[in-house]
């Protein structure tokens, strides 16, 4: 089986439109700059081995988050690669892999290499309970893997209290030169049941976090809102140029505040930026255009949460914070 788009023009780019993008980058990347480093802070390990339930967001890198919810430790797409393809990593994770706490939940977005890495997740410790697109399952069976949850778009499961939503993004899979397209890809929205019960319509579900993966922009990101009462969004902002090449799989920061705003979301996290080189964009002009279109919009800064990476973002804090204004 190969699983497609929700938009049927939004199709895998040729190996001649690589080539042509190759061709490109060889002269501009002489141009490039990318000495600016995303800054890290040191990790509160002790607050994140704890046995709080209170929710909390920290970035470790690229697509790897550390999310506390519920009592749960999940991490999300885990990376800790030191390299990515031939590009060296530009800034060390926030969190070393060895200092990782067990964890209980892994979310995998798809089956990319900047997203699924295989000695990452088997050194991570814990539980490690994988919630995976529909057709990764064997991959990581035949792997040693044994608790792995297959979801298709909107499909659902529970992990004490805590409900896992697989939802529709635009993008694609490739890990061999025979395997396009035959897993799935998305992102995950993380509610507590409590919340959700509790929630009055049109309210934000208390600490119901969405982690988009990869995309490019679609009417996906309305539908998603429609469904949930999203209080963070974790969305990506980098490798989008050229955007000729990139449009279909990867936002732009103009796409991704848009897509913010589809989603309903309360506060805007970025992420997969300043960890590789993997497109023509460095990091310091994906956070530009983020902030120039921010002003654009009108959207109020404290909205807009560019974390370090180590930093424990707190969230029930962050949105006392977003409320007091």
């Amino acid at each position: 089986m190969r699983y497609t788009n929700m938009n049927p023009e939004a199709k895998t780019s040729s190996f001649a439109d690589l080539r042509r993008w190759r061709r490109e980058r060889a002269a501009k990347m002489k141009t490039k700059d990318f000495s600016w480093r995303v800054p890290s802070v040191k990790a509160d390990l002790r607050y994140l081995r704890s046995r709080t339930k209170a929710a909390s967001v920290t970035w470790v890198g690229h697509s790897t988050f550390l999310i506390r919810h519920s009592g749960l430790t999940i991490v999300t797409d885990p990376v800790w690669a030191e390299t990515m393809g031939f590009q060296k990593r530009l800034t060390p994770p926030g969190i070393e892999i060895g200092q990782m706490p067990p964890v209980d939940v892994v979310l995998l977005s798809h089956s990319h290499y900047d997203h699924l890495h295989l000695p990452s997740l088997k050194k991570l410790i814990g539980d490690k309970r994988l919630i995976v697109p529909a057709g990764l399952g064997p991959l990581l069976r035949k792997k040693g893997f044994e608790f792995v949850t297959e979801l298709q778009w909107w499909e659902q499961t529970m992990v004490d209290g805590v409900r896992f939503t697989f939802v529709p993004a635009q993008h694609w899979t490739r890990r061999t030169l025979t395997d396009t397209n035959r897993s799935h890809w998305g992102g995950f929205v993380i509610e507590p049941v409590e919340s959700i019960m509790n929630a009055k319509p049109h309210d934000y579900a208390p600490e119901t976090i969405y982690f988009a993966g990869d995309s490019g922009y679609f009417d996906g990101f309305k539908q998603i809102g429609q469904q949930f009462r999203i209080d963070v969004a974790l969305m990506p902002i980098g490798a989008y140029e050229p955007e000729w090449f990139m449009k279909m799989q990867h936002v732009t920061p103009e796409e991704a505040l848009q897509a913010f705003i589809d989603v309903g979301a309360r506060l805007f996290v970025p992420m997969h930026y300043g960890a590789f080189a993997l497109a023509d964009d460095t990091p310091r002009e994906a956070l530009d255009r983020l902030e120039t279109e921010r002003a654009r919009l009108g959207i109020e800064p404290e909205r807009i949460e560019v974390l370090p990476q180590g930093r424990v973002l707190k969230i029930a804090e962050a949105d006392a914070m977003t409320k007091s204004d």
